[in-house]
């Protein structure tokens, strides 16, 4: 068996964004994280409309298919169907601690907020809040109506983090991967991971 770091869970819902999600699976895998995989039904539509990615519903072909693409270790990634109660991440006493919900819907930051559980997505959130682990949603909306912020509130004063998909132009980036870079590089500072993803404003040359 292979000698990971520690298991974090991924989730992804139904916001636009999906680059930054696979891009942070891309980069974690890397490091050496075992990896625990969320998908809801509108991700997997998403998944394929931005980023060509076709997932199969069965759960040990979609680890498969995520793992080719990101050149992961056999077992390293591990999906978990919307109704598998069985799986670590539905339980406190087996869950990773830390878990990323990137992009996160409204939708999902709302039942995730009222404690909906209605889906493993926000049961496994459910539990790192009640558990005191370490949640990261990242929302991608625009506008936020007054329900969005009410929601996003609420879940900051639980202590999730709420990072919404904007990334910074001061780094001056010259591609879309650049500015996704930008927001998987934010998510990882949070997350304590050391990294070389992009350049830490103050550190590298001044651009004129």
């Amino acid at each position: 068996m292979a000698d990971y770091k520690q298991a974090i869970t991924l989730g992804f819902s139904g916001a636009s964004g999906a680059p930054y999600g696979l891009r942070l699976l891309e980069i974690l895998v890397a490091l050496n994280y075992e990896v625990f995989v969320l998908i809801s039904s509108a991700a997997r539509v998403v998944l394929d409309t931005e980023s060509n990615v076709k997932l199969s519903a069965n759960e040990e072909k979609a680890a498969e298919q995520l793992s080719a693409l990101v050149d992961a270790n056999e077992g390293q990634i591990k999906v978990f169907g919307k109704e598998n109660w069985f799986s670590p991440v539905a339980s406190g006493s087996a869950a990773p601690k830390k878990m990323v919900i990137c992009p996160c819907s409204v939708g999902t930051v709302s039942a995730i907020a009222q404690g909906a559980s209605d889906n493993l997505l926000e049961r496994a959130a459910d539990v790192v809040i009640k558990e005191r682990g370490q949640l990261i949603v990242v929302p991608r909306e625009t506008p936020f109506s007054e329900i969005h912020l009410e929601n996003m509130l609420k879940l900051s004063r639980l202590g999730v983090t709420v990072m919404p998909a904007a990334p910074g132009f001061y780094h001056q980036p010259k591609s879309i991967d650049d500015l996704v870079d930008f927001m998987v590089s934010r998510i990882l500072d949070h997350l304590g991971i050391t990294h070389t993803l992009t350049e830490r404003w103050g550190y590298g040359e001044k651009k004129s």
